[in-house]
């Protein structure tokens, strides 16, 4: 006599083993659908993940989405253009303006030119889904003084139009007794750093040293010197050294600014 149906009530727990179970196909697995009802989740591929599917939706086997998040990156330390690479919908700019230059002494012994100022920094995340290429401009490191050359702030760097930053001052001129170069500021971005200050210029400072440049959001400031040119900037904004003149150091001249930077990071 066939039986088509068992009285659940009459199994004990634990009774029927993987043996007594219908034969499915290879990589299956059980789940339930919205009705409650035993089904097959279907075989995924090498590599693909179990996900779920929202509510009254057995889960299935997908494929992950492609890598996401900080993919690569440009750096722009002269003018050009900047050009989305594929896949890229959102980036990170770090817009940096030129260094000032340092300083110089004058003609008078022992007098000591400022340091230059740092650039500002403009930071600044900007959805480029509809955006292929931007125009970025870097601003150049200012000019050390020297006997016959003044002393000149840092340029102005951008990001086309989405934000910019400004060049530090130059530091001033050792016989004027100038104040602090102003540091360069940024304008538009989300974050908007001002460059540190330059120590401005003295008189009679006997211990033959001289103010240093300052340094930018990258740092990169240039050291002075009381017997040689002071030290140039590094290219991210640092500004100038300054020079100090003593009885050897006749025709020196301030530091030259780092010129500024323009950093790109792009996100999938």
């Amino acid at each position: 006599m066939a039986i088509d149906k068992i009285i659940t009530t009459s199994v004990t727990d634990d009774s029927i083993t993987l043996a007594k179970m219908a034969p499915g196909t290879d990589g299956n697995i059980i789940s339930y659908d919205a009705s409650g009802n035993p089904v097959a989740v279907a075989t995924g591929s090498d590599g693909q993940v179990l996900t779920s599917t929202g509510a009254g939706s057995p889960p299935a086997f997908e494929t992950l989405a492609s890598g996401t998040g900080l993919t690569s990156q440009q750096v722009f330390t002269s003018s050009g253009t900047w050009n989305k690479p594929s896949g890229i919908t959102l980036i990170k700019v770090y817009v940096t303006g030129g260094g000032g230059g340092g300083g110089f002494s004058g003609a008078t012994n022992y007098y000591s030119g400022g340091g230059g100022a740092a650039g500002g920094t403009a930071i600044e995340i900007i959805d480029v889904s509809s955006v292929s290429s931007a125009t970025v401009t870097i601003g150049a490191g200012g000019t050390g003084g020297a006997h016959d050359t003044y002393v000149s702030g840092g340029g102005t760097s951008s990001f086309a139009s989405y934000c910019s930053a400004s060049g530090g001052g130059g530091g001033n001129y050792g016989g004027s007794i100038g104040g602090e170069a102003n540091g360069g500021i940024g304008s538009n971005g989300q974050i908007n750093l001002k460059g540190n200050a330059a120590k401005g210029g003295s008189e009679g400072d006997y211990s033959d040293t001289s103010p240093t440049g300052s340094g930018s959001f990258w740092g990169g400031a240039g050291s002075g010197d009381h017997s040689n040119n002071g030290q140039a900037g590094v290219n991210g904004g640092g500004g100038g050294g300054g020079q100090n003149r003593n009885s050897g150091s006749t025709g020196k001249a301030g530091g030259a600014g780092g010129a500024g930077i323009v950093v790109v990071e792009e996100y999938k």
